[in-house]
């Protein structure tokens, strides 16, 4: 190796220091930087996808990056935890993170605090960064809190606005119960493993350790730490019920949620659970809440995504929708641990569907943002069309998005659905078999609401004055999607999966069921958006009962927002009502009225007047009168 190479060992702390470093410098000195606030950003990512590249060739290990708590009975420090999952992902994220800095560059040229938004991405790439790397849940905490905070800065770039403003603490506050529940199951582990929350040291405690026996004897406790970080999934990757978070956050700028909301941040939750797949094989229990939150996910997001009009908000529902294929997936190979699945394989399907998705989700948000950036900010499908003629780069990049969503066959998307789709097939027992056709009616379902989408933007003929004059868009914005197309392509092949150690599953191998199922769906959800949405001048489901339904969410912020006035606001009355008749009437100013009127009565002996201070004389004497003559006597000594 080369004197000027950076060492193996080296490479996960440059990866950590270099966005701190970018985040810091652009953050605190932002008016003197200026201009170079962006080239900092963007070098460091730069940077950091070649330093990704070359860890693709270094071994496992584990480096002590710094000691953060050291005292007697507990040690927990910044450790990095370097193999084959932590090797691809950080691959992932710093390639995505790159391509969504340079379309930023053209996205965001004319805004006027575009150096505080690459401060905020480079404090999220160091933020995402920490939780890959994190060797031990206690790193992983600090860092899942960091890039909560992270998210909320760029959600909330255009503050301003107010949707903007409430969309970012919607998804602070939202995350925070996720993320309580989190630090419930990590403190299960390190109350049950005697300190020790390392990923090594959990599992092998559980082989043959304290975790072992809490698993055999107290099934409740393993359940309890499953189900916690459960919670930090289902926060982190907007699972029901935490759900409701993610389509608000398209409030932010279009290159945020494709950083995200493609392969980032909400794949955390999912790379989280598949990093502690063992705790969760332990409950099967836990295994089969799991299993059952994505489907219900997965389904439910596919039903909300046919009736929205917003580009954006299609493809959040989009992502709710796969990542509850994922979690699916991690809750399914779980409950059959120990038979034909090693969920602690890098082929895990939850990880192959994650890796892959992420390209050409983010190739699709990119590909969102450019029409809207064309359009002049038009968001609304309806007021698009005929955006084929106008730009055949964005056109053609978003078309193999939108086939690789649908799960056309040889596409990466099809790759991974069908190893999803081959564990639900295979999983025995009674409650766990209809998650099967929960995942085939949802896979109809996204050919359906992306062949909608699609036909509605970019077929047809203009619908407004600003599709029909739109351009394609620049160099700068065109390339990251070509790139991404590029890895939407090469991406599920074998040779490329095995250099991220994402490959498909061994046990994933085809099923004649499951591919006629999933070809059914794709050619039914294809077939039916096109015969009603190709020559569509409104949507033709407009109108009806259940189609309200869809278009309003099922209702569920208007139910958060109910519960929020009654148990909430209700509380909030009671003890505003106790705090002003109790604490403050009773406590607090009765005393303070008594004392104030009794000096008022006795301000009366001062009223600077010699007949009353001759009065009081009198009076005084006359009692000193009283006591020498009448009480004296009755009491000798």
């Amino acid at each position: 190796m080369p004197a000027d190479s950076p060492s193996p060992s080296s490479l996960p702390s440059l990866l950590l220091l270099l966005p701190l470093f970018s985040a810091l410098s652009i953050l605190l000195f932002k008016r003197l930087l200026k201009g170079a606030s962006v080239a900092i950003s963007v070098g460091s990512s730069a940077v950091c996808f070649v330093l990704a590249l070359l860890m693709l060739g270094s071994s496992d290990s584990v480096t002590l990056i710094a000691p953060f708590i050291q005292v007697p009975g507990l040690t927990a420090a910044l450790e990095a935890l370097v193999d084959s999952q932590s090797r691809g992902m950080i691959f992932i994220v710093q390639s995505i993170g790159l391509l969504v800095h340079l379309f930023s560059l053209g996205y965001m040229k004319d805004d006027e605090a575009r150096e505080r938004f690459f401060g905020a991405l480079s404090l999220f790439m160091f933020s995402m960064n920490g939780i890959v790397l994190a060797a031990n849940l206690f790193m992983a905490f600090i860092f899942w809190e960091l890039v909560g905070l992270s998210s909320f800065l760029l959600i909330g770039h255009w503050f301003e606005k107010p949707s903007a403003a409430e969309a970012a603490k919607k998804a602070f506050l939202t995350n925070r119960i996720g993320d309580f529940g989190f630090m419930i199951g990590i403190l299960c582990l390190f109350m049950a493993n005697h300190g020790d929350v390392s990923f090594s040291g959990l599992k092998e405690s559980l082989a043959s350790g304290p975790l072992h026996e809490t698993a055999r004897l107290h099934s409740g406790l393993m359940f309890l730490a499953a189900m916690g970080v459960f919670m930090g999934a289902v926060g982190k990757s907007a699972q029901f019920p935490l759900h409701v978070w993610l389509p608000d956050a398209m409030e932010g700028p279009t290159p945020v949620s494709a950083l995200i909301h493609a392969a980032t941040m909400v794949a955390a939750g999912v790379y989280m659970l598949v990093r502690c797949s063992f705790v969760i094989e332990a409950s099967p229990s836990a295994a089969l809440w799991i299993a059952w939150t994505g489907g219900i996910t997965a389904l439910m997001a596919a039903l909300i995504a046919v009736r929205q009009d917003d580009i954006k908000r299609v493809l959040a529902y989009s992502t709710l929708s796969q990542l509850g294929y994922m979690v699916m997936a991690v809750g399914l190979v779980a409950s059959q641990a120990g038979a034909q699945h090693d969920s602690a394989s890098p082929g895990h399907p939850a990880m192959f569907h994650l890796y892959t998705h992420a390209f050409f989700k983010a190739m699709l948000f990119l590909g969102s943002g450019a029409v809207i950036y064309a359009c002049h900010h038009e968001q609304n499908i309806w007021k698009m069309g005929g955006l084929r003629r106008h730009m055949p780069v964005t056109f053609a990049t978003f078309a193999l998005g939108t086939l690789a969503l649908a799960g056309l066959p040889l596409t990466s998307g099809f790759f991974s659905k069908e190893a999803i789709l081959g564990v639900a097939y295979e999983v025995k027992g009674p409650w766990l078999a209809p998650l099967f056709w929960i995942a085939v009616l949802t896979a109809t379902l996204t050919a359906f609401y992306m062949t909608r989408m699609f036909c509605v933007a970019f077929l047809g003929k203009s619908r407004s004055e600003h599709a029909s004059h739109a351009t394609e868009v620049p160099a700068v914005m065109a390339l990251p999607l070509v790139v991404l197309a590029l890895l939407t392509l090469l991406s599920p092949w074998d040779w490329a999966a095995r250099l991220l150690s994402a490959m498909k599953p061994d046990h994933a191998a085809p099923h004649l069921t499951v591919l006629s199922a999933s070809l059914l769906a794709l050619g039914v959800g294809v077939g039916g958006g096109w015969r009603l949405y190709r020559n569509a001048e409104s949507d033709p489901l407009a109108g009806r009962p259940w189609s309200r339904w869809l278009e309003n969410k099922f209702y569920f912020d208007e139910l958060y927002q109910g519960i929020v006035h009654l148990v909430q606001d209700g509380m909030a009355w009671l003890i505003s009502g106790l705090d002003r008749g109790l604490i403050d009437g009773l406590v607090a100013r009765l005393p303070a009225s008594i004392a104030g009127r009794f000096g008022q009565r006795l301000r009366a002996l001062t009223g600077g007047q010699l007949q009353a201070y001759g009065f009081f004389l009198g009076l005084g004497l006359i009692w000193l009168i009283y006591e020498l003559v009448m009480v004296l006597p009755l009491n000798p000594r």
